[in-house]
This record gives C-alpha cells, structure tokens and sequence, in this order.
C-alpha cells in the first residue's frame, strides 16, 4: 500500500510575482505558506523579454534551495498562440514560445504551464495540428533535461481550443511523446467548459471521462480557482475557494482523493497573498481530513 502523503508536504501554493526578479516571487511563496509557486519568467502581456542574467539566475536558484520550494511551474505569456492561422503571429509566438522553455532550462523550473492556441478564423482542427506542429519544432530542447509542457484546459472562450478533453487529447497523441507533455487542470476553466466537478460524484464523473479522452497519467497540475459563472457558460471568472459556484466540497474531494491529493496545486483566486494564505490552510485541513 503506497504511503499517504502527510498534508504539510502535500505541493499547494499560488502564482506570486517576480516583480524586482523571479526570486521573489519564491520569496512571497514562502511567506504565505506555500510549499510550490507558479510565476511568469517575463512580462506575460510583452513579446519582448530581456536575457536573463548569469546574476539574476543565480540569485533563484539560492532563493529556491533556501525555500525549498519544489515543483515550480512557469505560466507562459498569453499574447503567444502556438494554433495561430496568422503567418507572421504563428512564426512570433513560437519563437516566443522558445525563449519561455530557455528560461525555465535556465531557472530549473519543473512546469512550463501554457494555453494551447485559439482557431481564430480557422478550423479547430486546423488549429490543432498547428499547436501540434509547434510542439513538435521544440523538440531539440529536450534531451537530458526534466521540463516538462503542460497543456491548460480553457474555459472554452472565443475559439481557443482546449476546453475539451478530446482535443488535449489529440494533442498529447500527436506530439507522440517527443516533447515531454501532461496537462494542468483549472477548475474554474473545466467547470465554466460544461464538466461538473461540484460533488464527488461528479468529479468522478469528469475524471473517467478524462481518463478515457486524454489519460490520467497525463495529468501532472491543477490550477485551483472557484468560478463566478455557471456551469457551461465559457466565461473565465475566477473565484476565491468557496466563494463560487463551484463550492467548498469540490475542493475538499481534490484533498482527499488518490492521487489527486498529491499533485501540485497553483491557486490563482483573484484576492492574492492575504486570502491564499489562508486558502492554503484551509486545503492543508482538508487533507487531514
């Protein structure tokens, strides 16, 4: 019987900010409990990123042995579509999409969490075997090194592809295993999407059918956030935890369930480090439950 991980190591923090330097956004992970973070390595709205320094790559990677932080997870910059049916925007975010991976190599970072791409005017299968195609152009990056891509469900806004187990799915498939891939749930963006995760009975529900359409073990993250919209709307509303529609036993099902509890879980509720503070409580006392 495999051992039940005791809640104070389970892997719960937050997206903290690396204003004034990504060190700090461990820094601010530590300071509200959190045992992993998630940050963006560069301004998220720029396509332009400067180099990090020999300095500034140096200084996390202290900061991150002092912390002991594990599992940290860069969150990519939402300008880049890996789908784009736009030439020149499709060319733009797959070279950003490139120096997002340099950065996390360089900062030994363990995720590199990004949303798949938008159709646009195109059709959503079109758009899949392009995100397909631009996995498949960074495969040089990973030979001996422990990065790993993480697909994030979308709530299903517009024509951004994703919020179907189906279509990550047919990524995961297609990319063959030569870029390291998985999938990082959100839970405001699956319930949003038309997935109940509301009761256990539901989540069930929802896991089995992820399991068929993508596979379990291709699940490695959650991003937790409660949702203001309803269920199936497509509106990407995040909630503080039992603020939402989503509720309070949704997330006490994610604690104790096996091995869902011992994935890494980003909070992305929109009050910041005050509430995450206790949010991160409230989580660790559900897993003792």
């Amino acid at each position: 019987m495999t051992q039940r991980t005791p809640a104070d190591q389970l892997l719960i923090g937050a997206h903290t900010s690396a204003a004034g330097g990504p060190h700090n956004a461990l820094l601010e992970g530590k300071s509200i409990g959190a045992t992993t973070i998630q940050l963006f390595t560069a301004n998220q709205k720029r396509w332009a990123a400067k180099p990090l320094t020999e300095e500034t790559i140096d200084l996390f990677k202290k900061t991150l042995e002092q912390t002991a932080l594990r599992k940290v997870m860069s969150h990519s910059s939402y300008l880049i579509n890996l789908g784009s049916p736009n030439p020149e925007m499709l060319l733009k975010s797959r070279l950003a999409f490139r120096e997002e991976i340099e950065r996390c190599l360089a900062l030994n970072l363990t995720f590199l969490n990004f949303h798949p791409g938008a159709a646009l005017d195109s059709p959503r299968e079109e758009c899949l075997d392009r995100i397909v195609e631009s996995l498949l152009l960074m495969e040089e990056f990973f030979v001996d090194d422990d990065l790993r891509l993480l697909l994030e469900t979308t709530a299903g806004q517009g024509s951004c592809v994703g919020c179907l187990f189906e279509e990550l799915g047919y990524i995961i498939d297609k990319v063959g295993g030569k870029v390291p891939l998985g999938v990082c749930i959100d839970t405001c963006h699956i319930f949003v999407a038309g997935y109940d995760i509301r009761t256990p009975e539901a989540w069930q529900k929802t896991l089995d059918h992820f399991d068929e359409k993508v596979g379990l073990q291709h699940l490695f993250a959650f991003h937790l956030n409660d949702s203001v919209k309803e269920l199936g709307s497509k509106s990407d509303r995040h909630a503080s935890l039992g603020e939402g529609l989503i509720g309070l036993e949704s997330f006490k099902f994610l604690m104790n369930h096996e091995p869902l509890r011992s994935l890494p879980k980003y909070l992305e509720t929109p009050e910041g480090c005050p509430v995450w503070d206790k949010e991160i409580w409230m989580l660790r006392e559900f897993a003792r439950g």
